[in-house]
């Protein structure tokens, strides 16, 4: 076994978290830590001294996901000092060195004081003494190092506690663990540069002592040194590799043909009824790269072989490989092959470890659309890259050195390598005959002297190295000034730029397979790789989603000769869906200086005071809450104020928008049951100019609202909000639902730009600090990471099929930080009276329904007002007028009485009709009086008039004789209804089961069989006899349980149950709803009227169910019902723990995957199923069942809208058999928006036309972009609208980038700031011909940048001018964007690189284009910062 393979399959790493991979900022920094001595330890009288020895030993840990990574470090064994009884001294003097780009206060050292005592067998026992965590970094961010001297404290127990999941913060160990008294480590850590010129040879994360070897790095010269302390590097000397030559058994034809088999039949499976669809190589790679067994020493190269037949290969290669004897025996036949024009050229260094490693790579092609009847060239395609054999070589594997000539075999299958790929694996005894092989010529020079200079290693220098399995990263990049078309060299270009002049575009490597999907931009590992590594896409940042619109298609079935219905298969579609963040919101991340809180909070923001004009006591977002119901029980302020303050906005700097963006935002959320908010638009007031802080672009800007006339406020800065939540507003009981929202939920606020009306992201904060726990008010300040999700599509985004067959295309989407919302919640406490308090006592809740007693007979008497209030209220009536009772009868009554008018107010609870019948005898009256006219007996008008309204009172009374003819009978059974009635009243909430008993008694002495019927399908009777003993368990209800009690009636599922004469029995009912309402506000700031007074918590239950009495009948065997319970449903809120939105074509179907967070998944054990409900009817939603261990996804389906309309509902998700309450409820919004697809060059200004079609009334509106210095629209200022009209807008897109991206753009209405149209711009960019290449260097932390030339000649034979354009303008300025030169003339670019603050190699394009912005060269820049 060679050295190097030694080293690669020994080790094991554990890589770091890859969340908090993604926060890492920056380059590597090497750190140094010395552990010196332990003082304080306790030596035991049991104890021998004298055998025992210490050990330390050291992990990372990161402490934000409690994960430990990369490897232990483990220091020698040394004695302790001291007397038996007292305390003892352990001296290590030892350092450890490692550098990280990890620099998050979140990563720690794990240091851990091991005991070791000897064995009979000549081992050792460890046995753990205690642990302490060492803090690496002394901020947020990271930038600062806790260097310096140190004493660090240490725990008893095991380090495994840190893993518990009820320890949330690793530095509060002293709370649940015991501090070894007295017993400290003295320690030192401090940064250590030297550590950076073997960055490349050494892996991140990796803990070593100065005494290890590394392969690359001058070894000790004696067992003591510290080397790392000053490493150096060993001397490298050059290799050439000549005459490369590849050899497939049994041959390159039947080695392709095979493979080409498998993947066209893999296609022809995938896709039904698609014929001459096939797969073609498109070309073939070799990778040649230098590992020392942890890492590349240089990026690989890549180059490409050409195919050839023995009879035509040249002189050249045949001369290389059989001018000599071979130095491993192998097959040697001239058959075809694969060969490399050309030499390769690599740096090694005289190590045992050092190998050259090969790997073969192919280039495949496959169609995406056609019906098999275009040609080839017609038909577009994709391409995929797939390693199919490698093989490592080790130079110094034979003492005597390596031989000229060499050949060796290449292997394939699931063995583990260095890049960590899937190789293909024959499995055909056809092709398993014979080996892969690959020979060349090897040359090598070392100090000048000739090729054939023996390379051999001392055993000094064979000492085992460690391996680390990630590339590092690139250390230099060869100046290339030809063409990369003409170009055979690998190192020339980096692998974006090779693919980038490839015919075809290639395949995305987020589906299974390549047949589903259509294009991205960047050549991808091939979709062959095992379904588990490519259906998941990890979320990026801070709880990143991720997601694709869901490819369901069907697959090909089994067709029988016979006629006959078909068979489906079983079909698992491999995507990645969106993965939900779950309820925990993102703690504060403190990321702002002192100096900007500092001058941020004296800007005047309103002091939250409590009842005493005190300031409310400030707690800390980082700590934990502890909720005590009892406490908040004898709160003596039962009334509670939240205020929510909206002070600042911090801006990040994003790609395509202006640094000042956004100008002005407004806020939507919404808070327990209150209405929905839009807020009022609120201005960003840059610091002064004369400010030092102005040039910091991260300086939070304080938020001012603006007034109707477009000017400032000139009030307090900042927004804020009151909520007045007063116990006798709430309903009985919900008190508790209120304060377990506080300590449960998370308020998702969403941040707008307001002039554009697009989302630029939302926050979510925990709402559980405005618990006041017996304080008189409580505030707290949170910085929320504002997170928006950015959409990426296939480069062929805007191919669609137009067969049926054709899948949808894959969407990959990550999320990013838009901003920084500063935000002050308070909760100031109120007292009530004593009567509104007495409404806040909720009876005793009982889940057994009793029906009220028989009531008594009316013992006679007056029936007045006060006596029915003495009696019950189920059998006494006070009479009525008719009139009063019914309003259809009064007004057939009053038809004729209405010839005099008048309006003046009637008393509360009058009619219309009485109110109107008093009015007009008032008016009688009064005009009889003013008359003074003879007696109405006297007039002849007025006894004709008297006749003719007796005769109408003589119709009207026969007309109430017939009403009372016709509702006596149900009057009186309503009336007698309600002496068996009894009413129970439910506060239900979405999707959540509410359980009771009713007893239902038969009152006769005759057996009866009651049918119990119900009006409302959400009200059911359980009739299973596990449902009911589920629920009894979960209520704790003690009541008698039957089996089998009930019958259901034939033909319409009726229960049924047998009653003995006078038996009671215990009837169980359960309310579920699904529906809820789905009212949304106006999209816009001015359609909505906002308060900033305090707002009651009135009956507005908006996303709520509804108010609803149901009534359940118990009718006996003659119809008539037994007994009445009338149930009567109190909404009351839900709480949502995710929000989800989508952006989505008009009148398109949405289809989604949405993956269950792991955290609160109970499924894996494959106990329980999940099942999933939908409030909207019109939305399919469905889950499938899948074997333990795997994620488990929800299906949607949403039909479309036209634009810009929003739908909006809520997803349940049950994890109990009996769907009793939900363990996930989510809130979806839809966004539908116009689609657009636009295609074009990167850095070419392309112009597009869209319509514009005008609503019913004129309006001023203007057009906004997501991306301005992307997408520029014309007209840019505000325009009119005509009305019923028609507008061309101009859209011209220059995209800096190439692959497909999502841009959006609004038409608002400036006059009331409503969104008038929006449109889905889905743009695929392509990358031009690089024409040349370039490299600079460019000093990190310089200040002053660097300045260059290159020329440029005009190709054409007249005067032109030429604009000059770059994909990076924050990293390179010109000196002339715009030049004019004569025909032939050579013109000198002068370019402008900005300095950077971080080391690192970053590819910059400068495009060249016409007078019209079309590219006519483009040249890569490729600078390396160092």
């Amino acid at each position: 076994m060679s050295e190097w393979k030694s080293v690669f399959e020994r080790n094991r790493v554990i890589p770091p978290h890859s969340q908090t991979t993604r926060q890492a900022q920056g380059s590597s920094q090497g750190l140094r830590l010395i552990f010196k001595q332990v003082d304080g330890l306790h030596i035991k009288q049991s104890e021998e001294s004298h055998a025992l020895r210490y050990q330390l030993r050291v992990t990372l840990f990161d402490s934000g996901h409690q994960h430990f990574f990369g490897r232990t470090w483990k220091s020698g064994s040394h004695p302790v000092s001291g007397t038996l009884g007292q305390t003892g001294r352990v001296l290590f003097n030892e350092a450890v060195y490692f550098h990280t780009s990890l620099c998050l206060s979140s990563v720690m050292a794990l240091v851990e004081l091991v005991t070791l005592s000897p064995r009979t067998d000549g081992f050792q026992n460890a046995m753990g003494s205690g642990f302490g965590l060492l803090q690496l970094f002394s901020d947020q961010i990271g930038n600062n190092i806790s260097q310096g001297e140190g004493r660090l404290s240490l725990f008893n127990g095991t380090p495994r506690a840190l893993l518990h999941p009820t320890l949330k913060d690793p530095l509060q160990l002293n709370a649940v663990l015991s501090v070894m008294e007295g017993c400290q480590l003295l320690y030192s850590i401090q940064p250590h540069p030297a550590l950076t010129p073997i960055m490349h040879l050494l892996p991140p994360n990796i803990l070593v002592s100065g005494h290890d070897s590394i392969p690359g790095v001058v070894p000790p010269t004696d067992g003591t040194a510290d080397v790392l302390r000053k490493p150096h590097l060993l001397k490298s000397f050059s290799c050439v590799f000549e005459g490369v030559h590849v050899a497939l058994s049994p041959s390159v034809e039947v080695f392709e043909s095979n493979l080409l088999q498998l993947l066209n039949r893999d296609c022809q499976n995938t896709n039904r009824g698609v014929e001459g669809r096939s797969v073609v190589v498109q070309e073939r790679r070799l990778v040649v790269g230098v590992h020392n067994g942890w890492g590349w020493a240089e990026k690989p190269h890549v180059f490409v072989l050409e195919r050839e037949v023995g009879s035509t290969r040249t002189a050249r290669a045949h001369g290389a490989i059989t001018g000599g004897s071979f130095k491993h025996t192998s097959t040697d036949k001239l058959s075809e092959g694969l060969s490399l024009r050309g030499s390769v050229e690599l740096k090694i260094m005289r190590h045992a470890a050092f190998s050259i490693v090969f790997q073969l790579q192919y280039v495949f092609s496959c169609p995406l659309a056609g019906d098999g009847k275009m040609t080839s060239t017609a038909v577009p395609r994709a391409a995929f890259m797939q390693c199919v054999r490698w093989c490592v070589w080790s130079l110094f594997l034979d003492p005597e050195g390596p031989c000229e000539n060499v050949c060796l075999n290449m292997q394939g299958g699931a063995l583990p390598n260095p890049w960590g790929v899937m190789v293909y694996s024959a499995n055909t005894q056809q092709i398993n005959l014979g080996k892969s092989t690959i020979k060349f010529k090897f040359s090598s020079s070392v100090e000048g002297s000739s090729s054939s200079t023996k390379l051999q290693v001392t055993p000094r220098e064979m000492l085992p190295a460690k391996k680390f399995l990630s590339a590092s990263q690139d250390e230099s990049i060869v100046e290339l000034k030809a063409s990369t078309l003409q170009s055979t060299r690998g190192p020339a270009l980096s692998l974006s730029q090779l693919t980038a002049t490839s015919r075809y575009p290639t395949m995305s490597h987020t589906v299974g397979s390549p047949w589903q999907q259509q294009l991205p931009s960047l050549l991808s590992p091939s979709p062959m790789a095992s379904a588990h590594q490519l259906s998941h896409v990890e979320r990026p940042g801070a709880g990143g989603i991720a997601h694709m619109e869901l490819s369901v298609q069907e697959r090909d079935g089994e067709r029988n000769e016979e006629e006959g219905e078909m068979q489906e298969l079983t079909f698992n579609p491999v995507h990645a869906p969106v993965i939900t963040l779950g309820t925990h919101a993102a703690s504060s991340c403190r990321s702002t200086s002192r100096r900007s809180l500092a001058q941020l909070f004296s800007s005047g923001f309103p002091q939250i005071l409590d009842h005493q004009n005190q300031v409310a006591e400030v707690l800390d977002p980082s700590e934990p809450v502890n909720f005590d119901p009892r406490r908040e029980e004898a709160d003596p302020f039962q009334a509670n104020t939240l205020i929510l303050q909206f002070l600042a906005f911090t801006r990040v700097p994003q790609a395509g928008v202006n640094s000042d963006w956004p100008n002005s935002v407004h806020f939507t959320f919404q808070l327990y049951r209150f209405p929905p908010v839009t807020t009022e638009c609120l201005k960003l007031l840059d610091p002064e100019r004369n400010s030092k802080i102005k040039s910091n672009p991260d300086y939070p800007c304080v938020l001012s609202l603006i007034n109707k006339d477009g000017t400032l406020s000139s009030g307090f800065p900042g927004l804020q909000l009151q909520y007045r939540v007063d116990p006798q507003y709430l309903k009985p009981g919900e008190r508790v639902w209120f304060l377990r929202y506080l300590a449960l939920h998370c308020l998702q606020i969403d941040v707008w730009d307001s002039e554009s009306l697009m989302l630029i992201g939302s926050a979510a904060v925990e709402l559980k600090h405005m618990l006041r726990q017996g304080r008189a008010a409580v505030q707290v300040n949170h910085e929320l990471e504002v997170i928006t999700t950015e959409y990426l599509q296939d480069a062929n985004f805007t191919r669609r099929h137009d067969s049926k067959h054709g899948a949808i295309p894959a969407i990959n989407v990550y999320t990013t930080v838009k901003g920084i919302l500063h935000l002050r919640l308070g909760n100031v406490g109120g007292s009530v009276s004593s009567t509104q308090s007495s409404l806040t006592l909720p009876a005793a809740h009982s889940h057994v329904v009793q029906p009220s007693e028989a009531p008594q007979g009316f013992a006679g008497g007056s029936v007045s007002a006060f006596t029915v209030l003495k009696l019950n209220a189920s059998n006494t009536r006070r009479a009525q007028r008719l009139p009063e009772i019914d309003s259809e009868l009064a007004r057939l009554l009053q038809s004729t009485m209405r010839e005099v008018g008048g309006a003046i107010l009637h008393k509360p609870g009058e009619t219309d009709e009485v109110h109107q019948r008093k009015i007009d005898r008032m008016a009688a009256v009064r005009q009889l009086e003013e008359r003074k006219t003879p007696p109405p007996f006297l007039d002849n008008t007025n006894i004709t008039r008297h006749k003719a309204e007796r005769v109408q009172h003589s119709r009207d009374l026969q007309v109430i004789e017939a009403y009372r003819e016709r509702s006596k009978a149900q009057e009186i059974t309503n009336m007698l209804s309600q002496a068996i009635t009894t009413s129970h009243t439910l506060y239900a909430s979405l999707a959540t089961t509410e359980f009771f008993e009713f007893v239902l008694k038969n009152p006769f002495n005759v057996a009866q069989t009651v049918t119990i019927e119900c009006d409302n399908s959400e009200l059911s009777v359980i009739v299973k006899t596990e449902e009911w003993r589920y629920f009894k368990e979960l209520t704790k209800t003690l009541t008698p349980l039957e089996e089998e009690m009930f019958h259901l009636k034939e033909g319409t599922l009726t229960p049924q149950v047998y009653l003995r004469p006078k038996e009671s029995i215990h009837i169980p009912f359960k309310f579920q709803t699904f529906i809820c309402g789905h009212t949304l506000p106006p999209q816009g700031t001015k359609s909505l009227k906002i308060s900033r007074s305090p707002q009651m918590a009135e009956k507005h239950l908006s996303n709520t169910i509804q108010a609803k009495s149901i009534k359940v009948q118990f009718r006996g065997d003659d119809g008539k019902p037994l007994a009445i319970c009338q149930v009567n449903v109190e909404p009351t809120p839900h709480v949502v723990d995710q929000t989800f939105r989508f952006y989505q074509p008009e009148l398109t179907f949405l289809k989604k995957a949405i993956r269950l967070p792991s955290a609160w998944d109970s499924t894996a054990d494959g106990s329980t199923t999940l099942h999933v409900r939908c409030s909207d009817p019109n939305v399919i939603c469905h889950t499938t069942t899948l074997p333990p261990g795997e994620p488990q996804d929800v299906y949607l389906k949403v039909p479309g809208r036209p634009s810009p309309q929003i739908r909006k509902f809520f997803i349940t998700i049950f994890t109990d058999p009996w769907l009793t309450s939900p363990a996930q409820i989510w809130q979806v919004y839809v966004h539908y928006l116009q689609r657009m697809d636009l295609s074009c060059v990167c850095g070419t200004l392309n112009w597009h036309s869209l319509v514009l079609h005008g609503t019913k009334a004129i309006r001023r509106v203007k057009c906004y972009a997501s991306h301005p210095l992307e997408l520029q629209v014309d007209p840019s200022e505000v325009f009119a609208l005509p009305a019923q009209g028609v507008q061309d807008v101009r859209v011209g897109v220059r995209a800096l980038h190439p692959g497909s991206r999502f841009f959006y753009l609004n038409v608002v209405d400036v006059d009331i700031q409503q969104l008038v149209a929006s449109w889905l711009l889905c743009i695929t960019c392509r990358q031009p011909v690089i024409s040349k290449a370039f490299e600079i260097k460019v000093p990190v932390d310089g200040g002053r940048g660097s300045n260059k030339k290159i020329s440029f000649t005009n190709p054409y034979s007249s005067s032109r001018v030429f604009k000059l354009h770059t994909d990076h303008p924050d990293l390179l300025k010109f000196k002339e964007e715009r030049f004019q030169i004569g025909g032939g003339e050579i013109y000198t670019i002068g370019l402008r690189f900005a300095p950077s603050q971080n080391p690192g190699t970053e590819e910059i394009l400068v495009f060249i284009n016409d007078q019209e912005d079309k590219n006519e060269d483009t040249y890569c820049v490729s600078v390396q910062y160092r």
